[in-house]
């Protein structure tokens, strides 16, 4: 059951929906084994959680649920909704950071796309 949305959850959504954020899909208020994520990327299994005041109390609480979740392959992480709210171009980079893709490595010294260096050479 969805619960009702903060303030910097809605800000948060207007740029995470829709595959705004470099393609990415994400869905909100996604159940997670046994937890609910704010925020979910599947495809790159990135979970987005926006904490208020409350969650100052209880820290031990909310680091023990990022280990579960970084222990089945979620990457997780987590803004104040005051960094949302104040800084919500700093918290797009740190997500878009997040999910862009990996940089293809460089082709090793001398190798063509085929790998065939050495052919090249012998003509």
């Amino acid at each position: 059951m969805r619960r009702e949305s903060t303030s910097a959850e809605r800000l948060l959504w207007r740029y995470l929906r829709k595959h705004q954020m470099e393609g990415m899909k994400f869905r909100r208020q996604e159940p997670i084994l046994e937890y609910t994520a704010d925020f979910v990327a599947h495809e790159k299994r990135l979970i987005i959680e926006l904490d208020g005041g409350h969650h100052a109390d209880q820290v031990e609480i909310d680091e023990r649920r990022t280990r579960r979740l970084e222990q089945a392959g979620f990457q997780v992480l987590r803004f104040w909704n005051s960094d949302v709210l104040l800084n919500v171009e700093g918290v797009l980079e740190t997500i878009r950071l997040a999910v862009a893709p990996s940089p293809q490595p460089s082709p090793r010294r001398g190798e063509g796309e085929d790998g065939s260096a050495a052919k090249a050479r012998q003509c």
